[in-house]
């Protein structure tokens, strides 16, 4: 078996320059077993990262990795060209918990397939090539979900054919609109999207596809209602909204199991990814059937919601319903916002800890100010991998550090993993 060194060095002589590890020293993941994980040399962690919030309730999970194998000894791959018990059963359960009236399902294989899949729904439904998004979003890497991506880190190309314009949103800490309450933020930024649509409008908005907490973007998370408030404008003008759930599905968030239901609407169109499958490859679009419909040529996706993936997805859905980790997402995100808020506000070069649920965030700034701190972000990841805790980066400017524990997450764990952080803050210098 090789060492981590040597496995670097093969990485970067075979993988692309733009993918790279996270940390400054990486690691290998070797083997994990629920809220841990091991590298090449045995080292433990405990991962509060889960592969960017795919390994949603742990690893090596007994009900998800034997529902694999059995599906596996069965036949792994039949696409939909055939009809497959296993898939419709899944599609129907997540039809129904999608809370869409007279849903359609079309699984893909990530959520930039899922996202790509909506916009074309929505394009073709309105006629129109005119999106709105939000800044600071981030939906995926394919040419289609790049357009619709605001966040200059993860943006590769501004070539496409749609026409698409910006609002004001979730990213309050840099927003104009910082200093009001929750109400007035609300206000003015449906007064912002007012004003593009009279403004842009060229015939009719196809939809607004946003995240109800930005995942890349640093976990920003709007005041309750936000979409709500912006949905009686788009209703208004026959606009969709698309709610990209690719990281706050499956009751991450805690107080809700969508993250849209924070806003009292429910979304014309829904895409998910990342956990379901618990890191089996599985993503999809929910919508309307006069949305799905649409479409009158054949189309369809290879890989999409093959047999071995919904194997997965199923029994990582009934497991999170089974063992209620939605509460378990609230009650463990209380306990992490108690024992991180203190110290988060006690550190100058920390503005703020936001988020909800499992899905939480510390935004790294210069010493009393909101200019960005990315080295401080990059060094308290370091520091915590050195004690023992897998945590993830994003934000604009790599400044903020990403915190989502498996679904599952212990109380026991919880308090470990937030005491890494505490003694991280303390070693770092902003």
């Amino acid at each position: 078996m090789p060492s981590t060194h040597e496995l670097l060095e093969r990485y970067r002589a075979v993988m692309p320059s733009f993918v790279t590890p996270l940390y400054e020293t990486p690691i290998s993941i070797d083997r994990g077993d629920g809220g841990y994980v091991w590298d090449l040399e045995g080292n433990k962690y405990l991962d509060f990262f889960g592969g960017i919030l795919t390994t949603m309730i742990g690893h090596s999970v007994p009900e998800v990795v034997s529902a694999v194998q059995e599906q596996a000894s069965k036949v792994m791959h039949t696409s939909t060209l055939y009809l497959n018990e296993q898939v419709v059963s899944f599609a129907e359960e997540v039809a129904a918990t999608s809370g869409i009236p007279d849903a359609r399902v079309l699984f893909t294989t990530s959520g930039s397939e899922a996202n790509d899949t909506a916009i074309l729904l929505a394009t073709n439904y309105r006629q129109s090539n005119q999106l709105l998004a939000m800044r600071n979003s981030y939906h995926g890497r394919s040419l289609t979900t790049q357009a619709v991506t605001s966040h200059r880190s993860w943006l590769t190309s501004s070539y496409s054919g749609l026409d698409v314009h910006f609002v004001q949103g979730p990213y309050r800490l840099r927003s104009p609109f910082r200093e009001l309450d929750d109400e007035a933020f609300t206000q003015a930024c449906v007064t912002d999207l007012v004003q593009l649509l009279d403004m842009t409008d060229a015939g009719g908005f196809a939809a607004l596809i946003a995240e109800p907490i930005q995942g890349v973007g640093g976990f920003a998370t709007p005041p309750d209602g936000f979409f709500g408030a912006m949905h009686k404008v788009l209703a208004a003008h026959d606009v969709l909204f698309i709610s990209d759930e690719v990281q706050t599905g499956w009751g991450r968030t805690g107080d809700h199991f969508w993250g849209y239901e924070a806003h009292g609407i429910v979304p014309d169109i829904l895409t998910f990814a990342k956990g379901v499958g618990n890191g089996i490859t599985l993503a999809g679009c929910v919508a309307r059937s006069e949305i799905m419909n649409v479409l009158d040529r054949t189309s369809f996706t290879t890989f999409g919601g093959n047999p071995l993936s919904v194997a997965a997805g199923s029994a990582t859905l009934k497991y999170v319903k089974d063992h209620d980790l939605q509460s378990n997402a609230a009650a463990r995100g209380r306990q992490m916002t108690d024992l991180l808020s203190g110290p988060c506000e006690s550190t100058d070069w920390i503005a703020e800890l936001r988020g909800k649920g499992l899905m939480q965030a510390i935004e790294c700034v210069q010493p009393g100010s909101i200019e960005p701190n990315p080295s401080a972000a990059a060094s308290l990841i370091e520091v915590c991998k050195d004690k023992g805790l897998l945590v993830g980066k994003g934000g604009l400017y790599g400044n903020v550090i990403r915190l989502t524990p498996m679904l599952n997450v212990t109380e026991a764990e919880m308090t470990e993993g937030c005491e890494i952080i505490v003694s991280a803050l303390d070693s770092v210098t902003g």
